[in-house]
């Protein structure tokens, strides 16, 4: 078989794997178009004429409100999540001090142990320290992530060569210096990638914002789509709607930070 026709071969493969996988997301942009009662007689694949409707329904949910906590929620969970998993993986990878396997397995031990045994503890503490009713409960925990402690640890210990640190502090370079100088310009694939699942890990987040938050004008996106509606009737069709203006963030995201996100996965593995 000539390169040629391997080429065509792979492209093909590659246009059909992806016209599979955004499939999904093209019916339940679809649906968006339908009026409720549509969706439960006939499979949709083609637009209808009940968009501006549903637009409606969810514009006066204060859907842009709603948008709004998200993105705040989702922002700074990401950049409090990578800044102290960096400077941890840092600590972890590049420095001894005592207790440091100890501590480091406790940090793994943690990832092991189901978020949900937890909750009652975090809102007890939330209220005792005056935080119910606001968007820091769900912006803190992820200050402790450690996923992204391990996650920063690996790719430091096998990306980060330790000559160049060395050669840095000998010429003067404070260990903050050398985070900020060095290590950041050969994690930086690392930082995307974490950061791209952090800001999922967030934007999709609905068990914690269930059970922390009670005023509608603090909803984020999952709350406020499952709120769309009214006490007697769920309007499927306008939640399938939010849901895809909820999702369109992280498709551009991904779509910007696909190549950063992939090289991010499989440059820690590879050391030196």
């Amino acid at each position: 078989m000539s390169n040629y026709l391997r080429t065509t071969a792979a492209t093909t493969a590659i246009a059909i794997i992806s016209l599979i996988a955004l499939l999904p997301f093209y019916i339940m942009t679809i649906m968006g178009t339908y009026q409720n009662e549509d969706l439960f007689q006939k499979i949709v694949l083609i637009p209808g004429n009940y968009l501006l409707e549903n637009l409606k329904t969810v514009a006066d949910s204060r859907f842009d409100l709603v948008y709004l906590n998200s993105l705040i929620v989702s922002i700074a969970s990401t950049l409090l999540s990578v800044f102290v998993s960096a400077f941890a993986g840092f600590a972890f990878a590049k420095h001894e001090f005592k207790y440091k396997r100890k501590i480091f397995a406790g940090v793994l031990l943690t990832m092991m142990i189901p978020g949900q045994l937890g909750l009652v503890a975090f809102v007890i503490e939330m209220r005792s320290l005056g935080l119910s009713g606001t968007l820091l409960p769900l912006i803190l925990p992820w200050m402790a992530n450690a996923f992204g402690v391990f996650w920063m640890t690996q790719f430091i210990r096998g990306a980060v060569p330790t000559e160049v640190l060395e050669s840095a502090r000998m010429d003067g370079c404070s260990d903050i210096g050398v985070f900020f100088r060095i290590v950041l310009a050969f994690i930086f694939p690392a930082i995307t990638t974490l950061s791209l699942l952090v800001f999922l890990w967030s934007w999709n987040n609905y068990l914690l914002p269930l059970i922390m938050i009670n005023k509608p004008e603090l909803f984020t996106i999952p709350l406020g789509i499952n709120s769309l509606g009214t006490a007697y009737r769920t309007d499927l069709a306008a939640q399938i709607l939010g849901l895809t203006l909820g999702t369109l963030p992280v498709l551009i995201l991904f779509a910007v930070g696909s190549k950063s996100f992939i090289r991010g996965l499989t440059a820690g593995s590879v050391k030196g």
